[in-house]
């Protein structure tokens, strides 16, 4: 057997140290073993040499290069190549090709660079797998892959690069669970895995890497508790486990980590009180980051002994009590954000921090600080950018000093008790992008220098008491993404220069205010803007035609003003529109047909006008509950009736004018005006208050522009899933909502007809086991094609297909248990009652299965995808109650009924249900390859029930070991939950339609279930 020349070499070091003695008697045999040694690696170094050189034409094979930086590959000595390092035995150990904006995948011949020591990788777009062959690289000290679009699993086989000190893959889509055995990376002194896709636990194990000074696993999907363990790391100082799913407290031996300068831990649902020497334990803090969690009592005192600190933020808890003394010391700080806590303190915590000349960030927002602002403010850090300070009870003026902060780029003093006027000195502020002003007490005149802001991007200062008119120079805001200064007691007509910021994609909100005059033409020049609210003021004239070319128009409001004319037929353009309120005016004419073909128009309200003709009978005519008509009294709806009011007016005018009796009819007609007027006085604030009550339960508006800001333009280190009609993005939008994005791909056949039926069903539904539908999108993009999408409540711990699938193939997911499956079973079935029988309209579903069950934070199990639901009216007995035919749902839950045709109906999803059930009772997919013919998932648990049960049950509820199979048995029969279940399930996927529970019945059969375990098993 011929041996390679690696294996050689190794077998005759492994002889010479295995007879070390011998060196000691025989010199010569010691020289001569050596000198083979030599001359083999030697007789070897070139094929060694080569095998290098084919691995990197390997990897060249695989990648385009943009910048040509490769073309020298190919070319002579490898070692003589762009990026390439060789040590003195003409190895390769560096490759440097980061940031050449390289396009492909790695490939696997990297794993015959068996010299190599440096692998920088990132900033380019890698996408796939990262190779199992990597773990070949025994001499590796440094992986650098960060920045690309790699996905998969971490390749267990990195492991044994055991003289790794360096691994950075942040900045990927890499998904999965992090390997156990990390602990055998003993050399490992930087681990970065952030912004990646990760789930599962912190492994314990990474406490064993004794050498480990950065752990960086910020922006992934990690579960459970921070393991003690990690306080194992004595030379451990940057620590950013941030923005995952984490629970419970801080262990205590993180505390006494006295190396650490970097401690994160923001947006997770950590919980508890920190300690207050926490300063004292950690001397050499430099930042500290712990917002959106649950933290409780005081902020620890010590804290501000630590004085080289540079960063305290510790926003979103539920701190409490005062601001401990000691803020005056902090001369290094850069940021101090306590906001949205329960502080109770007053203003002087400003004056604390004049002394912190190097501040750049301030925020003491929401929570409970009073006191007027300092005449000092002025004084603050001339770095400072951030400012807030909103949301409290301070009162008094705006000082005039505010203008030296000249750095501000925010300023949000947004819902206080302020008074007095804006000061001039704002318009000093040259580098704000937001100003804040909103909710207060402000009056007088708008100052016109606010014009000079050029900067701003958003501008609020609705609520208040401003007079006189809106400064022309707003109109020099030309990166102004939204304007709000409704709400105050503006008079004069709306400046034209407004019209012109077409930069406006949000918001313009001049609603409740005294503006009168024309709308000007220009209006159109809004090309970009979601929103526009001109509602309650004195506004004349007609509505300009050019309303038409504002494209991406969401909502219109011009409701309680003076408008007059007719409905422009350019409206019917907006197709993006979901809301237009035109009620309370003085419009004529005929509705418009174009407002039939508004497909995204969710709200019509046209009431309280002197509209005539015929009202259309199609679109979203046919949705009388969100279609406002009444106080038109020419409008009629059919032509009968349209032909009846044209006679009857006719024949008044005539016999009036035979019979000459003018003063009598004056008198008929005043009476008449008189008793129609107290009615239509009351229908119309009856209505508004209507319309008042919706808008409150509508969410705010979004625009494409902050969706694929918040979502880092759809990039796929955010997308959280794939679907028929389109993907799921996870995002935070601006206002902190962590939300799930669902965007339509148009492009695809049903997309749009599944994004209105996901808003139909949804529109008016509301209960807590229904993911909560937060807001929705029809705009167009930025290349002015059409754009839909559903943004959802962020569902933290993924759907029951990941609990009752994924799980099996070793996820840390929550494990299954009796009881988890009973809660989720009631969850699903209290939503699908409330679908069935209580939200006024019936809806069906359609596609009940676990991927469409999410489950949040507490293990609530919520239903979610409603791209196929149905809306189902009444009919008489008999009749199918849809009016949609075709085959609904997935496969293996589809109801047999509807593969011959049948309508979608409630039974159907009762067929789903027992499926999904059983699903999750045994452990198996209805698609199972075990399933085929005449056999299903149905039958088989049916062939088995009852007295082989217990074999069909998934093994996660039997247990694994012995004495866990005779606890678990213990729990089946003596809590009576599975079997129960079991039994419910095959009553609702019975194959013929009437022989199926109803919802309702199946839900309180659940519920009996639940109360006897508690009664029998109550502490």
């Amino acid at each position: 057997m011929q041996l390679d020349i690696k294996t050689r070499i190794t077998f005759l070091r492994n002889h010479l140290q295995i007879n070390m003695r011998i060196d000691t008697f025989h010199p010569l045999v010691s020289l001569l073993i050596s000198s083979c040694v030599f001359l083999v690696a030697s007789a070897q170094s070139v094929p060694t040499n080569k095998m290098d050189q084919e691995a990197l034409l390997g990897l060249k094979s695989l990648i385009s290069d943009p910048s040509g930086m490769l073309l020298s590959w190919g070319n002579g000595s490898a070692c003589t190549w762009s990026r390439v390092r060789c040590n003195p035995r003409r190895r390769i150990s560096e490759l440097d090709l980061q940031g050449l904006n390289l396009v492909g995948k790695i490939s696997p011949s990297i794993g015959n660079l068996s010299a190599l020591r440096f692998l920088y990788l990132q900033n380019n777009q890698f996408a796939g797998e990262i190779p199992e062959q990597i773990g070949w690289l025994g001499q590796l000290q440094t992986l650098n892959a960060s920045a690309n679009i790699l996905t998969g699993n971490i390749p267990a086989a990195l492991t044994n690069c055991t003289n790794l000190k360096t691994i950075d893959l942040s900045g990927n889509a890499i998904f999965g669970t992090l390997p156990a055995s990390l602990n055998l990376l003993q050399k490992l002194r930087v681990l970065k895995i952030a912004r990646n896709q990760l789930n599962g636990s912190v492994p314990p194990s990474i406490g064993n890497l004794s050498l480990l000074s950065t752990l960086d696993l910020s922006t992934n999907n990690l579960t459970g508790t921070i393991p003690y363990e990690l306080g194992h790391l004595r030379q451990l100082e940057y620590l950013q486990l941030s923005i995952n799913n984490l629970t419970g407290t801080i262990p205590e031996t993180l505390y006494n980590l006295s190396s650490l300068s970097f401690f994160a831990i923001a947006k997770n649902d950590l919980h508890g009180k920190i300690p207050s020497d926490v300063g004292f334990r950690l001397p050499r803090l430099l930042v500290f980051h712990n917002c959106f969690n649950r933290f409780t009592g005081p902020i620890p005192p010590s804290l501000h002994n630590v004085t080289d600190i540079q960063s305290i933020r510790m926003s979103n808890n539920h701190f409490s009590g005062s601001v401990p003394p000691g803020l005056s010391a902090l001369r290094n700080l850069v940021m101090y954000n306590i906001g949205f806590n329960q502080i109770v303190d007053n203003t002087s915590i400003l004056v604390d921090l004049m002394n912190c000349t190097k501040l750049e960030f301030i925020a003491f927002d929401e929570n409970l600080i009073e006191g007027i602002l300092p005449d000092s403010i002025g004084n603050l850090s001339s770095s400072l950018t951030k400012l807030y300070v909103g949301g409290n009870e301070i009162s008094g003026y705006i000082p005039a000093s505010i203008g030296r902060l000249s750095a501000l780029t925010l300023l949000n003093m947004s819902y206080n008790q302020l008074s007095g006027g804006i000061p001039l000195e704002v318009g000093l502020l040259k580098e704000l992008t937001m100003l804040g002003l909103a909710g207060n007490k402000l009056s007088g005149v708008i100052p016109a220098e606010i014009g000079d802001l050029v900067k701003l991007t958003k501008l609020e200062m609705n609520h208040n008491e401003l007079v006189a008119g809106i400064p022309v120079e707003f109109g020099r805001l030309q990166r102004v993404l939204s304007l709000d200064i409704s709400s105050n007691n503006l008079n004069g007509n709306i400046p034209a220069s407004i019209f012109l910021l077409n930069s406006l994609s949000s918001l313009l909100n001049l609603s409740h205010n005294s503006l009168t005059g024309a709308l000007a033409e220009n209006i159109g020049q809004l090309e970009k803007i979601a929103a526009i609210d001109l509602s309650y003021n004195f506004l004349n004239g007609s509505i300009p035609a050019s309303i038409g070319k504002c494209q991406s128009l969401q909502s219109l409001s011009l409701s309680r003003n003076s408008l007059s004319g007719v409905i422009p037929d350019t409206i019917g353009n907006l197709k993006a529109l979901q809301t237009l309120d035109l009620s309370s005016n003085q419009l004529s004419g005929v509705i418009p047909a174009t407002l039939v073909k508004m497909q995204a128009l969710r709200l019509l309200n046209l009431s309280m006008n002197d509209l005539d003709g015929l009202v259309p009978n199609d679109g979203i005519f046919k949705e009388h509950s969100i279609v406002y008509l009444d106080g038109n009294p020419e409008l009629c709806y059919s032509n009968m009736t349209c032909y009846y009011i044209h006679s009857s007016r006719h024949r008044k005018m005539s016999i009036a004018i035979a019979v000459g009796a003018a003063a009598m009819a004056t008198i008929t007609i005043l009476v008449g005006i008189s008793l129609l007027f107290l009615p239509s006085k009351w229908l119309r604030n009856r209505k508004a208050k209507i319309l008042d009550s919706f808008m409150k339960r509508s969410h705010p508006l979004v625009s494409y522009e902050e969706l694929s800001q918040v979502t880092g333009s759809f990039d796929n280190i955010n997308l959280i899933g794939t679907g028929g009609f389109g993907s799921v993005y996870k995002a935070m939008l601006r206002d902190g909502t962590a939300v799930a994005i669902k965007v339509f791909d148009l492009h695809k056949i049903g997309a749009l007809k599944s994004w209105v039926a996901e808003c139909e069903a949804l529109r008016n539904v509301r209960h807590r086991n229904l993911v909560k539908l937060v807001t929705m999108c029809a705009s167009m993009d930025f290349s002015g094609n059409e754009f839909r999408a559903l943004v959802y409540e962020l569902m933290s711990n993924g759907s029951v297909e990941d609990l009752i699938h994924n799980g099996r193939q070793g996820e840390n997911v929550p494990r299954v248990n009796a009881d988890m499956i009973l809660s989720i079973a009631i969850d699903v079935a209290t939503a699908l009652d409330y679908l069935h029988n209580d939200c006024g309209e019936q809806i069906v579903h359609c596609d009940i299965k676990p991927s469409n069950v999410l489950l949040d934070t507490d293990m609530t199990a919520k239903v979610g995808d409603f791209g196929l639901a149905r809306l189902l009216s009444p009919t008489p007995a008999g009749q199918d109650v849809s009016s949609t035919h075709g085959l609904k749902g997935s496969i293996g839950y589809i109801p047999p009924e509807y593969g011959y045709g049948s309508k979608p109906s409630s039974k159907g999803d009762v067929y789903s249900y027992g499926v999904m059930l059983l699903a999750m009772i045994t452990g198996k997919r209805p698609t199972d390859p075990q399933f085929g013919g005449d056999m299903n998932l149905e039958k088989w648990v049916r062939d088995g029930f009852p007295h082989r049960a217990h074999e069909l049950i998934d093994e996660r509820l039997r247990g694994t070991t012995q004495q866990q199979q005779q606890q678990q048995q213990q729990q089946l029969t003596r809590n009576n939950i599975i079997l129960p279940v079991m039994e419910i399930a095959l009553s609702c996927a019975m194959e013929s339609p009437d022989e199926r529970s109803t919802m309702h019945d199946v839900l309180c059969r659940l519920k009996r279930i639940r109360e006897v375990f508690l009664k029998n098993h109550s502490f």
